[in-house]
């Protein structure tokens, strides 16, 4: 059977991880030394154990296994952090960790924008639907709140959430968000979660004005409605 050309081109697993390493090595130079650190430092304890004991070849492949475990452990919180520190500062960082959960949850991104660059993304989940902001605290609030009532219209009786992130007061730090979204209350079952998600998708998103006077001639443009 031919593989498909998408399946050529992606990396193996291996190149995946070589680029993930370098990934924490720009990040932190420290990371990858800490991941193998961890690593030998399990085996050793396993094989001091097994020297004690007498059971030296059993805690020795117990070791070995154990080992490997850490360091993934390890590498994969590095390589989180690692992507927090690059997304940090960035437009649409917040949807980037959204998009990034696992589980039900429908992400929305940047269905209000302003011409200051302040967002605010749309998640549907279990929860109920949780309206993300980026942006300085006095200006999202007021583009929370009427989201909130657009999408209250079209939710009626399901939960609306609003969360602000940043690193503000009473905002809340993209490294904790995923976390602070799977501490909500479980509102909804899976049907639920697909149908409010589909009668949200038919409101316009909210399109910044440009800075300035308009060109000559020129048209803003206006929403698709689907």
């Amino acid at each position: 059977m031919a593989k498909k050309p998408e399946d050529s081109e992606r990396p193996g697993r291996i190149k995946q991880l070589r680029m993930i390493a370098q990934i924490i090595k720009q990040a932190n130079p420290k990371g990858m030394p800490i991941v193998y650190a961890s690593a030998l430092g399990t085996l050793a304890v396993c094989v001091v154990i097994g020297l004690v004991t007498g059971w030296i070849w059993y805690l020795l492949f117990i070791g070995i296994m154990l080992a490997m475990t850490v360091g993934l452990v390890v590498f994969g919180q590095l390589a989180q952090k690692a992507q927090y520190s690059m997304l940090h500062g960035q437009v649409g960082a917040a949807a980037a960790i959204l998009q990034g959960m696992r589980g039900n949850w429908q992400v929305t991104p940047a269905v209000a924008v302003t011409r200051d660059q302040d967002v605010v993304h749309r998640v549907v989940g279990y929860p109920g639907v949780i309206l993300v902001s980026e942006g300085p605290g006095n200006r999202v609030q007021k583009m929370l709140v009427a989201e909130k009532k657009r999408v209250q219209r079209i939710a009626l009786d399901v939960p609306v959430y609003d969360i602000q992130s940043g690193d503000g007061d009473g905002q809340v730090p993209l490294a904790k968000l995923q976390r602070h979204l799977m501490k909500l209350p479980r509102n909804l079952k899976k049907p639920a979660v697909y149908e409010i998600n589909n009668r949200l998708k038919a409101l316009p998103q909210t399109l910044p004005m440009p800075k300035g006077p308009l060109p000559r001639g020129a048209r803003m443009p206006r929403p698709k409605i689907r």
